[in-house]
């Protein structure tokens, strides 16, 4: 064993890691629980379990913008959850319109019950589209959520259409790659 040389230490440090004298890695400061990790990771089964639920609710703008530009179908329809004053300030193109609110009284009339609803609101900060999915699960549509909703189809430069026509800005960089068509996620 050796003694530091310093007069204001006290501590004595072991040279063998084996000795008992060496401080275990557990007791030191420096091996104390991060945040990240002091509620365990899920089991790996719990995990794919969760994450398979999620995308079964979830989707994103930039899957769907790939779907809608696809030739074809693309087996789903878009339902826009907002006011009429946000739907005429800027809607995804093709979305159907129909305010969360109105969803128990209209959703038969404009929804086919065999085609999936991907419902969107203005943005992560608002759970309207939330509300319009549950009140169309409830009704027996199969639905899921587009996260991020209309901000992040405008942020990820996707276009969009209002009352005076068909609008595009570019892709915000903190959202989608400036140098690609997509992210590669």
């Amino acid at each position: 064993m050796t003694t530091s040389t310093d007069p204001a230490a006290t501590t004595t440090h072991a040279e063998d890691p084996a000795s008992p004298a060496a401080p275990s890695p557990a007791a030191s400061p420096a091996a104390a629980v991060s945040p990240v990790l002091r509620v365990p990771p899920a089991a790996p089964s719990a995990a794919a379990a969760y994450f398979a639920a999620s995308l079964a609710f979830h989707t994103d703008v930039s899957d769907v913008a790939a779907a809608l530009a696809a030739d074809g179908d693309p087996g789903f329809v878009v339902l826009d959850s907002r006011s009429t004053e946000a739907w005429e300030q800027g809607h995804v193109p093709g979305a159907v319109h129909l305010p969360t609110a109105l969803v128990a009284e209209h959703a038969e009339r404009l929804l086919d019950r065999a085609v999936p609803v991907v419902t969107y609101c203005w943005g992560p900060g608002c759970n309207g589209a939330a509300r319009a999915a549950l009140a169309l699960a409830e009704r027996g549509f199969r639905v899921k959520e587009m996260l991020g909703g209309f901000e992040y189809w405008v942020r990820e430069g996707f276009p969009y259409e209002t009352r005076e026509g068909r609008r595009h800005r570019e892709a915000d960089p903190l959202t989608a790659p400036v140098a690609a068509d997509a992210c590669g996620c």
